[in-house]
């Protein structure tokens, strides 16, 4: 950690705080024992649920050893529109946001934590990774609407030696299943809001079955129909998701659960507003209804199908072993057309992209009288195959030569070891490491010069490419009372090169980037009450930067083109005021900059939430606002060279109303009606929120009108009736 001259005032900040919160944790023990005398007030057992943490739509866990949010499945249920996808369930956290340009769950939309982007970071489902394989990145409209999510998990670290991904460079979150019901429940679901957007949904909860009641079942289904918020951005979405769970005894468990989704679209590939039309007030333009013109909504259009499944036991082996193992697979095949700023035989794009992922991951772990020790092995095949042919839009005839095409596996391999030391009953230390391989082999065809060039003559080109990361991690926990603990950590994450390093001529490179890496230093504190539930922690990390390339008798070296700085401190808190009524605020103050002081695009100077709940009588009522504070983004000059900090992005204020009613046995044939009522935008912003595609030698000073923004959606209303019988 660079102390005597940072490049940055807040850096210093951060660090002297880090040092005293450093002090604290260290001698927190010694004080401990001397003063405190906890032995008087020790509480056998777990502690009992809270009122605070039940109505919190976030909050901090106490045995956390880094900086966690546990989003509630209270809030997704409602306080997140019909529409959602996983994102507006994460915007509640602190740090997080997200914005999708034609509507809260009908566009694709990216998560921003701590001012690093959606592919800076791993998302699981019950533990399980998944990402693009070309670069790790995430598409929430294909991925686990929210009627399949029951909470989630946000770790803004790099996480324990037990945290796996191929980003665990920024972070992580884990999306949660539904939870399995003890008593049948079947129900029908009917919503309409803005945009001519309706959804029809049924889900059937089993409750507990079989023999001694043993098995449960759950399966539901929606489908989603929506003209969107931009002109001809039409949606159609079917999903489907379905778990089961045998109980055979009170020390095993097995899981099932599996997930379809198709997505039919007319989308460009370019999703933005031109600055022209958004100084005349034309918010809502992206295409048009004429085949004459480039923009014509006919050449743009997406066809995505997903599928997720898994098999999982949970069960404790003879001499104290627990053991958690799950094998998967997912599949994503989205083939997409798009046309360009013209109409020609080759103005247009065919472009597939797919892969096939299947694994396992085994998790194990023993307790003793000295701690906890886990150990566990991640293994994951994915095969994909991707193109991109020049086309004509009004026939979809190809040009003989792709952009590039190419088929390649990545295999990795992840074993991991920690130990939990029980050095007293309230304070825990935690060494682990985690060993990251990376395994690609590719086999590009030739293609006109896009990718990788015409090969000589040859057909096609075989690669391979191995990376590897050492990975440590130590945190220190310690509880000050049975409702309030501290900790410490240090980690570091790492993230595997885009295949896009090899989208050179001959696809040959001299000598292969290794994955980047950031270290975290982080101290934190998490306290509950019946009255209140609050944590807080401060943060500070080093990022490698992405890659530059330089020749090198002709073939490309790449190496890190930089230091980034990341930090801050950042907190949440839940009243219950009584009555009913609970408040949630959370905030965050930071930093992400390069070495040379300057922003790094997209990452804002703070973030705020509050939100107002009532929960009482059948009445659940709830109302937020998510402000993002200034940030700025690159532009570019003419030699599409990046220019940083050419745009000055302002506050963002994002707000939303929720209001639900439930009526408990409406008719004897009925178990309940719940009414809901969702406002997105409440205040019908148009705030821009980033610069999709800038104008070469333009910026903030000098804006271009050929500037592609991304802005707010305006304000949109759903009315929703769910039947339960």
């Amino acid at each position: 950690m660079k102390i005597n001259n940072p490049p940055f005032h807040l850096r210093s900040s951060v660090i002297h705080l880090s040092r005293a919160v450093a002090l604290v944790c260290l001698a927190t023990p010694l004080m401990a024992q001397a003063q405190l005398k906890l032995d008087a007030v020790q509480i056998t057992g777990s502690v009992p649920a809270l009122q605070a943490a039940e109505t919190a739509p976030s909050q901090g866990s106490l045995s956390a050893r880094s900086a966690q949010s546990i989003v509630s499945d209270d809030f997704i249920r409602n306080f997140t529109s019909p529409t959602a996808d996983y994102t507006q369930a994460l915007t509640m956290t602190p740090g997080v946001f997200s914005y999708t340009a034609n509507g809260v769950g009908l566009g694709d939309s990216k998560i921003t934590m701590r001012g690093l982007s959606d592919s800076n970071m791993v998302l699981s489902f019950d533990g399980i990774p998944f990402n693009d394989t070309n670069g790790v990145s995430h598409h929430s409209w294909v991925w686990f609407p929210s009627q399949a999510l029951g909470g989630a998990v946000v770790d803004r670290s790099p996480g324990s030696a037990a945290t796996l991904g191929q980003a665990t460079f920024g972070g992580s979150v884990d999306l949660r299943s539904r939870t399995l019901e003890a008593d049948k429940r079947s129900s029908l679901t009917a919503s309409m809001g803005s945009w001519n957007t309706n959804i029809l949904g049924f889900e059937q909860q089993t409750g507990q079955f079989g023999a001694e009641g043993k098995s449960s079942l759950m399966f539901n289904a929606e489908y989603l129909k929506s003209n969107g918020y931009q002109t001809f951005n039409s949606q159609d979405r079917k999903a489907y998701s379905g778990k089961y769970q045998y109980a055979a005894d009170a020390t095993t468990t097995f899981t099932a659960f599996t997930s379809y989704i198709n997505l039919k679209n007319n989308t460009p590939n370019i999703k933005g507003l031109s600055r022209a039309n958004y100084d005349i007030g034309n918010f809502t333009y992206l295409m048009n209804e004429s085949p004459a013109q480039p923009d014509y909504y006919g050449f743009n259009f997406y066809d995505i199908k997903t599928d997720f499944s898994y098999a999982g036991i949970d069960m404790m082996l003879p001499g104290g072993w627990h053991l958690e193992d799950k094998l998967y697979r997912y599949s994503y095949t989205n083939k997409q057309n798009y046309n360009g700023a013209s109409i020609s035989a080759t103005s247009a794009t065919d472009k597939l992209n797919s892969y096939k992922t299947y694994g396992n991951l085994l998790k194990l772990s023993k307790e003793s009288d000295m701690g906890i020790l886990r150990t566990g092995l991640w293994l994951d095949n994915a095969d994909s195959y991707r193109y991109q042919f020049p086309s004509d839009p009004r026939s979809w005839v190809n040009a003989s030569v792709p952009n590039f095409s190419e088929t390649y596996t990545t295999v990795t391999t992840q074993p991991y070891i920690e130990y939990e030391f029980k050095v007293s009953d309230a304070l825990r230390i935690t060494p682990g490491v985690k060993y990251a391989t990376y395994s690609q082999k590719f086999n590009h065809l030739a293609d006109n010069g896009g990718a990788v060039g015409a090969l000589g003559g040859a057909k096609s080109i075989d690669n391979s490419v191995e990376y590897s990361d050492t990975l440590p991690s130590l945190d220190v926990h310690y509880k000050l009372a049975p409702n309030w603990s501290v900790y410490g950590q240090y980690a570091v994450g790492d993230q595997i090169p885009s295949t896009g390093v090899f989208d050179v001529p001959n696809a040959r490179v001299a000598v292969p980037p290794k994955p980047t890496k950031a270290t975290t230093t982080q101290f934190g504190t998490v306290y509950t009450s019946d009255a209140w539930t609050a944590s807080a922690d401060l943060y500070y990390t080093e990022l490698d930067s992405t890659y530059t390339s330089v020749l090198v008798n002709g073939n490309p070296v790449f190496s890190p083109s930089g230091t980034q700085y990341n930090q801050g401190i950042e907190g949440e808190i839940n009243f219950v005021l009584g009555g009913g009524f609970s408040v949630y605020v959370n905030a965050t103050l930071g930093s992400l900059k390069y070495s040379d002081g300057k922003w790094v695009q997209g990452a804002p100077q703070d973030t705020e939430t509050i939100g107002v709940n009532y929960e009482r009588n059948g009445w659940a009522i709830g109302a937020n606002a998510n402000r993002v504070g200034k940030m700025y983004y690159d532009g570019v000059d003419s030699a599409k060279n990046a220019v940083r900090e050419a745009y000055t992005i302002d506050p963002v204020v994002l707000s939303n109303l929720f209001v639900n009613y439930t009526i408990k046995t409406p008719a004897s044939y009925a178990k309940q009606t719940k009414v809901q009522f969702a406002v997105n935008n409440l205040m019908d912003s148009h705030s821009i929120t980033g610069i999709a595609t800038p104008t070469a030698n333009f910026s903030s000073g000098n804006p271009s009108p050929k500037d592609v923004l991304n802005i707010l959606p305006g304000r949109s209303i759903n009315l929703t009736l769910t039947l339960d019988f």
